[in-house]
């Protein structure tokens, strides 16, 4: 193995790892390890950099046959973004535009072109999702060409516990299931294990999650190419190889029917109305999905909606620039920081929401969030994806 990690100082230790394995006829693997264990491998704007600048590299080198990535420890894949790194760049009251803050246009900026270039990437791309992956972490796995759960993986998209909504193209995700599950899914965070998210493509092969040094191994014994098409079904076949026996289904298949019927109303209030009725389910995954959403931040609830509802026609890259913008202008909301606040720093887990009932929602205003924030004469911050 050839480690690719800039120099460091003393003490230090790299948030991501980049390094090289060899494999047959001359070609190597690139292998990317989120290495923030202790954090759950939260994404970072240093972290996201420093991939961006990786993957470009190691797409213009011919002999990289194919790219890994992985977290570090066996709890994370990426539980999602560095909110610890996030928290000091908010104020300690709303702001009028989310362009104010440097930061989260920089970060939002620097994290979806980075996943849309895994999206388009040029060469193989294999994410070993296993145990929990979650809002920026989904954004890294989405994109990748192989995505591969194993029994500890746990999927969510949680946001509307921290006042956002399902962003790094979660929108589009969520509106390539089958009806209604993706309102489901975005409206009350829950978490899907493994079966579930073979059964939805969020994952499309399944391996046992002690298979991971032999997989290394056999992928290194393998002739790639420098065609893509050849090198993909080189990597489907040393993954099915490899392929557990299917697993039993999961809650989403159980209830993917009653999903559609649960989520088909047109009014957001009553989609909640009717999700919210699921407290009373025998069942302790509805019930709990009910109670997420009953804590969940009103507001972002309402927004949750309105981007899966205009996402539906729309194509990667747009979804990725509205995103931006509803992103940039949803953080300058008091209730993002209020979020955070209750879930992380305090810990108290008693946040107060503004407004703190879905019918004290202004849908104007909810609305007014798809405006771009940035002044008129300069182009969308995520032009270049167009």
């Amino acid at each position: 193995m050839t480690s690719t990690q800039p120099q460091l100082g003393a003490g230090e230790v790299a948030s991501v790892l980049f390094s090289t394995l060899a494999a047959e006829g001359g070609y190597r693997l690139g292998l990317i390890t989120l290495n923030q264990p202790q954090a759950l491998n939260g994404l970072s704007l240093d972290m996201a950099r420093a991939i961006s600048a990786q993957l470009t590299a190691w797409e213009a080198d011919p002999s990289i046959a194919v790219v890994l990535m992985r977290g570090a420890g066996e709890k994370a894949f990426c539980a999602g973004g560095d909110l610890q790194a996030i928290y000091p760049s908010l104020p300690q009251t709303p702001y009028a535009s989310g362009w104010q803050n440097e930061y989260l246009r920089t970060f939002f900026q620097v994290e979806y072109t980075l996943d849309h270039h895994i999206h388009c990437y040029t060469k193989p791309v294999l994410c070993w999702v296993n145990g929990i992956v979650m809002g920026g972490g989904a954004g890294l796995m989405m994109g990748a060409s192989h995505r591969v759960a194993t029994e500890t993986t746990r999927f969510a998209m949680p946001e509307i516990v921290i006042g956002l909504f399902p962003d790094v193209a979660g929108s589009w995700l969520f509106n390539r299931m089958p009806q209604g599950i993706g309102r489901f899914l975005a409206l009350t965070g829950s978490i899907i294990n493994a079966s579930d998210t073979h059964y939805l493509g969020i994952v499309n092969h399944h391996l046992a999650s002690s298979a991971w040094p032999v997989l290394l191994q056999r992928l290194q014994a393998v002739r790639w190419h420098q065609d893509r098409a050849s090198n993909d079904a080189l990597l489907d076949a040393c993954l099915n190889s490899l392929k557990t026996p299917a697993l039993p289904p999961g809650p989403v298949q159980q209830y993917a029917h009653a999903m559609a019927d649960w989520t088909n109303a047109s009014d957001w209030r009553l989609v909640y109305r009717s999700l919210l009725a699921l407290t009373e389910a025998d069942d302790a995954w509805l019930t709990q999905a009910a109670q997420r959403l009953h804590k969940g931040c009103p507001a972002a609830i309402a927004l949750a909606f309105q981007t899966l509802t205009r996402a539906k026609t729309m194509s990667l890259s747009q979804v990725f620039q509205m995103e931006y913008t509803v992103a940039l202008n949803a953080t300058a909301r008091s209730d993002f920081r209020e979020g955070i606040r209750a879930l992380l720093i305090d810990k108290t887990g008693n946040p107060h929401w503004s407004p703190s009932n879905i019918d004290q929602v202004d849908d104007d205003q909810i609305a007014a969030l798809f405006e771009p924030a940035w002044p008129a004469s300069q182009p969308h911050p995520l032009a270049a994806i167009g």
